[in-house]
């Protein structure tokens, strides 16, 4: 049973299990049947008996019984009348037939024989003129055992014929059923053969287990494929991310060792290196924060803060960078604002949003920070006036290291791609959403909400 397929072990108890039942309802069915004709014998019987009387006249000082009282042979039923005193007066006795000889009123009995079993009934009726006359009846079981034996012996012969027919209909109707099975198999050798995440079962609508399988199969492959092409382009946008800062540190190092006496210029290059490897550790330091929340293993410390005097200081500290291209930062935020939440992770959230803002701001533009909190939920929003994003890369802003204008660096680690995804996941962090609208050329607004109690 091990070696054989599933279709093959389902057919297989499915036809013990068919054929097992058939022959205990053909058993039942016998039972009933056979205690129903036996019911019915010992009607006929007691009817045959009862209804002889009329056959029997007393005229002119002699006992006349009519010869139709043996018509009942034909039913299989012997009748003999004896008088009051049991002698014998007219009908058949079988041969066989081994009973009491005592007559008894209106009491059914059995008699065993060497070949037969028989039912023998006595009735005593008074004749008018004559007195008392009794008639009995006997059958055999064998004549209520004859039809049976005929259905008995039908059913044994098609009873093969029907379990064939269980079979081939069971494997059928289960082949069927487990075709997408082997489809899902065959989807999944094919993958694991040419390595084409592509493949799908593409089973169709149903709501039973198997296509509820297949629906999974194929929703695993999708998150499989997304999560592959996610990790060769995760590779891809590090080794690129990390291969400028590294060749800048090995060239600037291999330069200060050349221009020993220039004190200078080694100053000068220490500095591009210093700056190239911050970049380097706060990418690194990123990347670091997002697997930890992948894995679940980045935890938010949350406590009670001041939301509104957090983002105040955090708007005032970019001031000096957004400066550096004259862009004017902007605040309306509602004092008192109070939440639980991760303080480090807020200021990040507010810090990644504000310096987007600055990198694809425009020169001499403007950034306007909001606040505030309306029935129980605190809203947050950075506005630019700057570059824009286009509507078909709106979903896009959210993946890791994607970059609408990559021309376009910040310092200190900023531009790598992170600081979005970083939002999105520092705000679902504490239960809220983010979400951005933009218009091209026009500039863009980040938004987020946040409830009041994080916890």
């Amino acid at each position: 049973m091990k070696n054989i397929s599933i279709k093959s072990k389902i057919t297989v108890w499915y036809t013990i299990f068919m054929t097992l039942l058939v022959i205990l309802v053909l058993w039942f069915l016998f039972f009933i049947s056979g205690n129903r004709v036996l019911s019915d014998a010992k009607q006929r019987l007691k009817g045959a008996v009862t209804e002889s009387f009329q056959e029997i006249n007393y005229e002119e000082g002699r006992l006349e019984i009519d010869h139709d009282l043996l018509d009942y042979l034909g039913q299989g039923i012997y009748l003999s009348v004896y008088d009051s005193e049991g002698r014998f007066l007219y009908g058949r006795t079988p041969s066989q037939f081994r009973g009491d000889s005592v007559l008894v009123m209106d009491e059914l009995r059995q008699a065993e024989s060497s070949q037969a079993h028989w039912y023998y009934y006595d009735y005593c009726s008074p004749i008018e003129g004559y007195g008392n006359v009794w008639i009995r009846g006997i059958t055999s079981q064998e004549q209520t055992d004859s039809a049976l034996s005929t259905v008995v012996r039908l059913a044994l012969v098609l009873l093969p014929f029907l379990v064939l027919c269980i079979a081939a209909g069971g494997y059928l109707i289960i082949r069927r059923a487990l075709a997408p099975l082997s489809d899902i198999t065959g989807t999944a050798q094919r993958i694991s053969g040419g390595k084409d995440l592509s493949q799908r079962i593409s089973l169709g609508d149903g709501g039973d287990e198997v296509h509820r399988l297949a629906h999974t199969f194929d929703s695993m492959m999708d998150r499989l494929q997304e999560s592959f092409e996610n990790e060769k382009q995760f590779t891809s946008d590090v080794s690129h991310e990390l291969r400028t800062p590294v060749s800048v540190i090995l060239t600037q190092s291999e330069y200060a060792l050349s221009v020993q006496e220039e004190p200078e210029e080694m100053k000068s290059s220490l500095q591009v290196i210093r700056k190239q490897a911050k970049k380097m550790s706060a990418l690194i330091s990123q990347l670091l924060t997002l697997a930890r929340a992948d894995s679940g293993r980045q935890k938010a410390h949350k406590e009670v803060l001041n939301l509104s005097e957090l983002t105040q200081m955090t708007a005032e500290e970019l001031r000096t960078q957004a400066a550096s291209r004259n862009i004017t930062v902007k605040t309306r935020i509602q004092p008192g604002i109070m939440m639980v939440a991760d303080q480090t992770m807020m200021m990040r959230l507010w810090m990644n949003l504000i310096s987007n803002s600055i990198t694809y701001g425009k020169d001499n533009g403007q950034i306007l920070i909001t606040l505030s909190e309306e029935e129980g939920q605190i809203r947050g929003a950075v506005e630019d006036d700057g570059i824009g994003i286009p509507q078909d890369q709106l979903d896009k802003i959210w993946n890791r290291f994607y970059q609408v204008d990559t021309s376009r660096s910040a310092e200190d680690g900023k531009g790598a791609g992170l600081g979005l995804p970083m939002v999105k996941w520092i705000v679902q962090a504490h239960g809220g959403e983010a979400a951005v609208k933009s218009v091209l050329h026009e500039g863009s607004i980040f938004t987020f909400t946040l409830p009041v109690d994080c916890e």
